[in-house]
């Protein structure tokens, strides 16, 4: 199923790293784009446009901006790309301004953010799995580093709409009707990679290439797989701890010379996304009498570092 040849509008809640790398694809390949997101944000794209500093190119690309949520009247597509932490509040005040048959889709960490949604404003919303290395170096400048792909899922109407307008967009985008193990396998590179470059300081490729590090990784992702297996998650093409390994460090690799988003968190002193990885493994291992001691204490030592 394609889209018309006319932009649907499309709106991107929360215009960080993942939200205006993806929001900015789609502005400069044409579709009509709002940016919500924080005043400093709103003057510089105002000012001068969108920087998109890439892999590939380099440019100001012309965008709608905004701090008003009430911004996302009228739109078809609604990119949801806010913290985990914020899911709650942004979500209430999400809802009120939503066009009826809107399609919002979540380019978030985790595995629970389309429940969370839910049960906060009763918005139901689709679940996308984000492979993107980038930052905000400054107000209005997304700097890409790796990737910058999506799955979503099921095959439906609506996630072959998303599919062919992410295309558009030059942004690739694979349909997969299995979501709920695209989310999970996500979560392992996660949890394997994300609290150990924030609490060493470390980009992936230093990750990848100390030892220690790596049997580390291991440890975590043998957690997240019994967990996973308790919980009766089917993930795809991961039947052994060697496989998941290797997958961590293909990520490592493709995302080199990035740090994880918990550590960009860290280093501006705001609160990490922590309990949606390794936390949530912590939970549910709990739930489940599933022990998970090192994905705990990733997670503590996280928390701790945030009162820091």
């Amino acid at each position: 199923m394609g889209y018309p040849e006319v932009w649907p509008r499309i709106a991107v809640v929360g215009a960080g790293a993942v939200g205006g790398y993806f929001g900015g694809m789609m502005a400069r390949a044409g579709a009509p784009v709002v940016m919500i997101g924080r005043s400093s944000f709103v003057q510089a794209v105002q000012a001068n446009g969108l920087f998109l500093d890439t892999l590939t190119f380099k440019e100001y690309v012309p965008v709608e901006a905004s701090s008003d949520i009430s911004a996302v009247r009228g739109a078809e597509i609604v990119l949801y790309c806010v913290k985990t932490t914020d899911n709650v509040r942004t979500s209430r005040e999400l809802a009120p301004f939503l066009e009826p048959g809107s399609i919002v889709l979540s380019l978030q960490n985790g595995v629970d953010n389309v429940e969370r949604i839910r049960a906060a404003a009763n918005i139901t919303a689709l679940q996308a799995v984000v492979y993107v290395a980038a930052s905000v170096p400054e107000s209005g400048h997304i700097r890409h580093v790796g990737r910058g792909d999506l799955v979503v899922g099921p095959d439906t109407d609506q996630t072959q709409v998303l599919a062919a307008l992410f295309a558009r967009g030059s942004v690739p985008c694979r349909i997969s009707d299995n979501i709920e193990g695209e989310l999970w396998t996500k979560l392992i590179w996660n949890c394997a990679l994300n609290a150990i470059s924030a609490l060493g300081h470390a980009k992936y490729s230093r990750i990848a290439g100390y030892a220690d590090a790596r049997r580390l990784m291991e440890t975590i992702i043998e957690e997240v797989l019994a967990v996973a297996q308790a919980a009766h998650v089917v993930l795809p093409g991961l039947d052994s701890v060697d496989q998941a390994m290797a997958g961590a460090l293909m990520i490592a690799t493709q995302m080199a010379e990035a740090m994880s988003s918990t550590a960009q968190d860290l280093n501006r002193g705001k609160p990490t996304e922590i309990d949606s990885l390794n936390g949530f493994i912590a939970r549910r291992g709990f739930e489940l009498d599933v022990p998970t001691p090192v994905n705990h204490a990733l997670y503590t030592l996280v928390k701790l570092a945030e009162l820091a």
